[in-house]
């Protein structure tokens, strides 16, 4: 039997982990986000990609991005098999070396696919002396194949914004949609309607998102599940297990106990370019 899913962090590179995924069949999710830069190669089959207010077809050879806050999810076409390779970096780490977020959600580009190939490569290879310095090469090379967001593309809603504000900042309490429509001073039925337009997700949803990346930010410190799911904000590891499985595509436990490392005999770590992309 393959292994569907590994996931893989270093002490010596805190601020990076990264996931392989050997059949996107078995691990599916519901729309959610990431606080951290995602980046990550298909490296074969298809499979669907949502990402904000847009959904496409991606296959082999293609490399995704998910910029921090933005919801997406990729999921199997109808049962044909796929895998990926992602890689998850820590904002700060990528501010220090004056990194500025991608606008564009994917690319075919060969010389990128190829590079984070390399990348990939040389993370899982410990004996690396210079492992973090490759890293940081990869996202000062980034914007050549993917220019720099326009921060003013999206339209102020100051409402909306300090309703996002109030769950984050709350999001470990017991909050109901009538403790966010005070904060922000808007209705019931316009909060649902338009917070969902601006962020993907309705109040509860996004509540609930906050909710697993607390406790993903806990779990990466080997912190025990039941009392991450009560710090969080969950009702019981009952729940924590749910809401971490429909978002993330693993257990609390699977993603907690990752590996020191993935093997370099691995085929999906052989870097190669895939012929039929332009």
């Amino acid at each position: 039997m393959i292994e569907v899913s590994r996931f893989w962090r270093d002490p010596a590179l805190p601020f990076v982990e990264a996931r392989r995924v050997r059949d996107g069949r078995e691990v599916c999710y519901a729309a959610h986000s990431h606080d951290c830069f995602s980046i990550g190669a298909i490296t074969s089959g298809r499979s669907t990609y949502l990402s904000g207010d847009s959904q496409v077809e991606v296959g082999a050879g293609t490399t995704v991005v998910m910029n921090p806050g933005v919801v997406h999810a990729c999921n199997p076409i109808e049962g044909e098999g796929w895998s990926y390779l992602m890689l998850y970096v820590d904002l700060p780490w990528l501010q220090a070396r004056g990194f500025a977020l991608p606008a564009q959600t994917l690319s075919t580009a060969a010389g990128l696919y190829s590079r984070l190939l390399a990348l990939f490569a040389d993370l899982f290879e410990v004996d690396l002396p210079d492992r973090e310095a490759r890293l940081a090469r990869f996202f000062e090379d980034l914007p050549r194949y993917l220019p720099a967001e326009i921060d003013s593309m999206r339209a102020e809603h100051p409402q909306l914004d300090a309703a996002a504000a109030f769950i984050r900042a709350h999001r470990a309490d017991p909050l109901s949609l009538a403790d966010i429509c005070a904060a922000c001073g808007l209705s019931r039925s316009y909060l649902i309607r338009a917070f969902r337009q601006r962020f993907g997700l309705t109040p509860h949803g996004y509540l609930l998102d906050q909710r697993v990346q607390q406790a993903r930010a806990q779990l990466r410190g080997g912190r025990a599940i039941a009392e991450v799911a009560l710090e969080a904000g969950f009702a019981d590891q009952a729940h924590l297990q749910r809401a971490f499985k429909q978002h993330l595509a693993s257990t609390p436990g699977h993603y907690r106990d990752a590996v020191p490392t993935f093997s370099r005999a691995s085929p999906l770590l052989q870097v190669k370019r895939c012929p039929h992309v332009p």
